[in-house]
């Protein structure tokens, strides 16, 4: 039986992106689908939906999830960074309405060989697509002690980074590589004070998401993509952007909002008197969270920032 990740902030994005018959859409972080299923029941009978995701397990789950809708879906392997170049290649030149939610999803969480979960056995993998890339313990192999309390006290905003990062740069002399899992908790709760142990949310947390962001290159990939975000979108295309992390909101916000002011003087010809031309309006100025009923449902949403913004 598959198991599907729970979508979050479900009827919040449709509503926001109001999917129509004859429109394109990009869901660029597709996951096990449910997104895009919504997508394209609203969207019946002719809406298309160009899903990309770097994960291979997960575009295959969603492969047979959404097999019922035909040519309507189109799935591809990639990162959505890479989403101009994707749908060109698909001669799509723009779509009217883009997601991402840069969320981990349950499924992957729940699979201990994916190694992205404290609470779970397996490899120390952490990659989003296990076909490239470095995994998380060779990365922390070759990272030096300051290096490393820098990525645990900027990503996980971690208070112990630097105690942390040498409990592991121990933990590799005495062990050599931290391979699993285990191996990485262990080298967190034996250096962390003990009352700190003790705190509502568990002691490798933010070690783990912090290690994740940068094996997978998450903060660089979403300003890459923020950068073409212009160039994917029709007018009155609406682009929702679901984050879990402060980084990651940071990031959309200041973007969304330099969008929303139009181009700076510098990108003005000499020639031409300055004035800004908004690209983007902003359709809510205040961050969206989930309802209280769906955090308790789904305990992954606690928390889940939405913003949207929407092409002039």
């Amino acid at each position: 039986m598959l198991h599907y990740h729970t979508p979050i902030m479900l009827e919040e994005i449709v509503g926001f992106l109001n999917p129509l018959p004859g429109k394109i859409y990009l869901d660029g972080t597709l996951g096990t689908g449910g997104h895009a299923e919504a997508l394209l029941e609203k969207s019946a009978p002719t809406g298309r939906v160009v899903g990309i995701d770097a994960d291979a397990e997960s575009i295959e789950i969603a492969r047979e999830r959404l097999a019922p809708y035909g040519e309507r879906i189109l799935l591809v392997h990639g990162r959505y960074e890479q989403a101009r170049e994707i749908l060109s290649r698909h001669g799509i030149s723009k779509v009217d309405g883009v997601l991402l939610d840069l969320g981990i999803s349950r499924v992957q969480l729940e699979t201990p060989e994916r190694g992205f979960s404290f609470s779970r056995l397996g490899p120390l993998d952490m990659r989003m697509d296990r076909g490239c890339g470095t995994p998380a313990s060779r990365f922390l192999q070759d990272l030096p002690e300051d290096q490393m309390a820098l990525l645990f006290r900027t990503y996980g905003e971690e208070r112990w980074a630097r105690r942390i990062a040498r409990s592991i740069v121990r933990s590799r002399k005495e062990k050599g590589e931290l391979s699993t899992t285990r191996d990485l908790v262990d080298a967190v709760f034996r250096t962390i004070p003990r009352q700190a142990r003790r705190a509502r949310i568990h002691p490798a947390t933010r070690v783990f998401m912090a290690l994740r962001i940068a094996v997978n290159r998450e903060l660089e990939s979403l300003e890459e993509f923020l950068e073409d975000l212009p160039d994917l979108l029709h007018k009155d295309g609406c682009c929702c952007i679901l984050s879990f992390h402060s980084l990651e909101d940071r990031i959309v916000k200041q973007r969304f909002r330099s969008l929303e002011k139009g181009p700076s003087s510098s990108d003005t010809p000499e020639d031409e008197p300055c004035k800004a031309v908004p690209l983007f309006r902003q359709v809510r100025k205040k961050v969206l969270r989930p309802q209280r009923e769906e955090i308790l449902r789904n305990p992954l949403a606690r928390s889940a920032k939405l913003r949207i913004v929407e092409r002039l």
